[in-house]
């Protein structure tokens, strides 16, 4: 993905939309994936008076979603042999996200004080998560 990929698909047919619907106290997350931190998307960020949180250097992991997509990308891969293309793909991205258990989700939303705490008692360094 690209500085203007991230700006284009994500930034301006999601987030924007999103941060019209929340309002004025949105609080943008991301982290600093180069993509991220482009040029490009820091003006649109500016343009679209969308605050961004503040993500130190080297900070550990602890949104969720990250699960989530790493879930996605074992059952997209599971099949053999895996999707060929890129209709494939969608179509196999989108059938698995809807089959992605509600549990699964609320487990690890249910995880986060337990993360949290392991994440403080290793000062932000590696944990088992």
């Amino acid at each position: 993905m690209t500085g203007n990929i991230y700006r284009d698909v994500i930034l301006e047919q999601h987030v924007r939309l999103f941060r019209g619907a929340m309002g004025a106290e949105f609080l943008f997350m991301d982290d600093n994936a180069r993509p991220h931190r482009a040029n490009i998307v820091d003006v649109c960020l500016q343009s679209e008076d969308i605050t961004r949180m503040d993500w130190p250097a080297y900070s550990p992991d602890l949104n969720p979603i990250e699960h989530v997509w790493d879930m996605l990308g074992r059952r997209i891969a599971a099949p053999q042999p895996p999707p060929t293309c890129l209709p494939e793909l969608r179509r196999a991205l989108l059938d698995e996200w809807c089959n992605i258990p509600q549990d699964q989700i609320d487990n690890l939303i249910l995880s986060m004080p337990r993360r949290c705490k392991a994440c403080i008692a290793s000062s932000g360094r590696h944990t088992p998560y």
